[in-house]
């Protein structure tokens, strides 16, 4: 959901500004209301490069009137189906964390890169969980 992730990036940028020595950090870090058209613009190159890193597998890709953005993949009938809210777990914190990092360029430099970084782990977490394969099961027979 957009809007669970706009405020988990509030969150984490107002929690950033005010363990800040710097008096002034709180206001220059934390997103606001009136931030939302640059975290529009970061939230649809997050989708962007979703639909990148996902490319092999990507059926589908839609963002609903409600905000929530919904991805069909084509994956192995050998898919761990037990991997999917992890996966949806993942994709959300790439996401956080990507704004995120893409907002400290403007905000705080200085941690922006770090961000990056694990945005960048997430989104490896999520390719690793949609190419893995369980292993086949022998099949039991009843008399």
């Amino acid at each position: 959901s957009k809007e669970s992730v706009y405020d988990e990036v509030a969150k984490t940028t107002e929690y950033t500004g005010a363990k800040m020595d710097d008096e002034h950090a709180y206001e220059v870090i934390s997103t606001t209301e009136e931030d939302k058209t640059m975290l529009e613009r970061f939230w649809n190159e997050c989708k962007n490069m979703v639909c990148n890193s996902l490319k092999k597998v990507l059926v589908s890709e839609n963002e609903t009137e409600e905000g929530a953005y919904e991805l069909t993949l084509g994956l192995s009938s050998a898919f761990d189906e037990s991997l999917t809210e992890s996966m949806q777990r993942s994709l959300f914190s790439f996401f956080v964390m990507n704004i995120t990092a893409k907002w400290y360029t403007f905000a705080n430099k200085s941690e922006a890169t770090g961000y990056a970084t694990e945005a960048a782990t997430y989104i490896e977490d999520i390719m690793r969980k949609a190419f893995y394969k369980k292993r086949p099961t022998r099949p039991t027979y009843d008399d």
